[in-house]
């Protein structure tokens, strides 16, 4: 029987969550809690503590049974509910199966090359990107995972083979800061960053730089020394911080200088990987 599993947005056309235009589709709920989190909203599930209710401008949500309910027809999409929730959440939320995810994704053919399946961290549900996955490859779409890398792909070898590949970031090296950063250590990501290389399934590995608070520096230097001969065919993505969106300690910190953006881009092509993108 599928699974429903709750649904923050589906964005029919993006250009951005991978090759060519995509349907982007962001699940609820996130294992880890980082500072930098540009998309706080999709951390966790919704505790019904009514806070969002009072505020909503447009009344479009209401109490039942000690849950939020949201009225998406009378809905302005103001942003006040989220902008209001003290617990890093959403009551936008839609629980859909993967079949009725599928049939909004097939209302966007051929407009789409594929979908792209983030988060929150979409690796916490794999039985339903597994069934996503299989009926999209079902009409020739392509799949990927944007993922936190903190769920171990080795358990999830049977979706592996039904995406493209995965999208993953690398936080940080060092665990410190990793932990400072996220609330986590980054083990398993380290051990994923190799384990999808090693079956060529790295789509993407994607850095954020920030200003003190994650070692750009040493992730660039730590995945090339992972990687070793894979660096040459690994895809970068260098990714500037930038406070919009951005709630909590954060929010409204500097963004990095183009200086050293330059300066990171250079010692990653010195390293040897084969494509460096920043963005």
């Amino acid at each position: 029987m599928s699974v429903h599993i709750p649904i923050n947005n589906i964005i029919p056309f993006s250009l951005v969550d991978g090759p060519g235009a995509r349907c982007s589709i962001f699940v609820q709920g996130c294992n880890i809690h980082c500072a930098y989190c540009h998309n706080p909203e999709t951390q966790r599930l919704c505790v019904g503590c009514g806070t969002c209710v009072r505020a909503c401008p447009a009344g479009a949500l209401r109490m039942v049974c000690g849950a939020v309910e949201w009225n998406r027809d009378t809905c302005v999409k103001c942003d006040t509910c989220i902008h209001v929730c003290p617990n890093h959440s959403s009551p936008r939320i839609l629980y859909l199966d993967a079949e009725q995810v599928f049939e909004r994704v097939r209302s966007y053919m051929p407009f789409i090359r594929g979908v792209t399946c983030s988060g929150g961290e979409c690796m916490l549900y794999p039985n339903f990107l597994s069934e996503l996955f299989g009926l999209c490859r079902g009409v020739g779409l392509g799949c990927l995972i944007d993922s936190n890398g903190t769920v171990d792909f080795a358990e999830h070898q049977g979706l592996l083979a039904l995406s493209d590949g995965v999208m993953l970031d690398l936080k940080c090296w060092d665990d410190t800061w990793f932990a400072s950063l996220t609330g986590a250590d980054g083990k398993a990501v380290r051990k994923n960053l190799e384990f999808l290389a090693e079956r060529n399934k790295l789509a993407e590995l994607r850095v954020i730089v920030t200003v003190n608070r994650n070692d750009p520096e040493a992730a660039v230097r730590g995945a090339a020394g992972a990687l070793g001969e894979r660096v040459a065919s690994t895809r970068l993505r260098l990714m500037r911080f930038r406070h919009f969106g951005v709630r909590g300690e954060m929010e409204g910190a500097p963004s990095p200088t183009d200086e050293r953006i330059d300066a990171i881009e250079g010692l990653a092509k010195s390293l040897g990987f084969g494509t460096v993108v920043v963005s």
